[in-house]
């Protein structure tokens, strides 16, 4: 699902228009995002949290090269689902 048809759906249901909505879904994520890069995590109670992790420090390969290249520590955004979201995602999915 795209974020034109999260917006499309949402102004269906609720019978707002859209450019309202996209202004909301828009101001939602950059919320979120200008919280994690100001190193706070947002928790959404009954969805997930969108957290901050620590990746560490590690040696990894440059193929073409065929040298070691260190790669430093850094944080990246993660996304954590609630039970309840996890749940019902394990109860309504098919496994294919």
């Amino acid at each position: 699902m795209t974020k034109a048809e999260i917006v499309a759906k949402i102004s269906n249901d609720l019978g707002i228009e859209k450019g309202d909505v996209l202004a909301t879904v828009e101001s939602f994520m950059s919320e979120v995002k200008g919280s994690l890069e100001t190193g706070e995590n947002v928790y959404l109670r009954g969805f997930g949290s969108f957290i901050i992790k620590t990746r560490a420090e590690k040696i990894g390969r440059n193929i073409s090269k065929n040298t070691s290249i260190k790669i430093p520590a850094h944080n990246i955004p993660a996304f954590k689902p609630s039970k309840v979201f996890i749940e019902g995602v394990k109860s309504k999915v098919k496994v294919n």
